[in-house]
C-alpha cells in the first residue's frame, strides 16, 4: 500500500450497500453530528466492530483522514 494519500484512495474498494431508509436516516444524523459523511461513518463503525471482534486485518490501511482532501496546491508549498 502506498504512502501517497491519492494512491491510497484509489486502493479502496467500493461496495453497494442497501439500507432500510430509517437506518440510513439514523446513520446520516449520527454522521452529521460528528462532522463525517455517511460513508466515513460506516467505515468507522465497521473498523470498530472488526477491532472489537478481534478480526481487524493486520494489513488494513489507516482510517481515512477527516476533512477536505488536500489539493495539489496544498501539498506543494512553492
Amino acid at each position: 500500500m502506498s504512502d501517497n494519500p491519492r494512491e491510497r484512495r484509489q486502493d479502496r474498494r467500493q461496495v453497494l450497500l442497501r439500507l432500510d431508509p430509517a437506518i440510513h436516516d439514523a446513520l446520516m444524523r449520527w454522521a452529521d453530528s460528528e462532522f463525517r459523511s455517511v460513508n466515513a461513518q460506516i467505515d468507522m463503525l465497521l473498523r470498530r466492530a472488526l477491532t472489537e471482534a478481534g478480526r481487524m486485518p493486520k494489513n488494513a490501511g489507516p482510517s481515512p483522514r477527516r476533512g477536505r482532501p488536500r489539493s495539489a496546491r496544498d501539498e506543494d508549498p512553492s
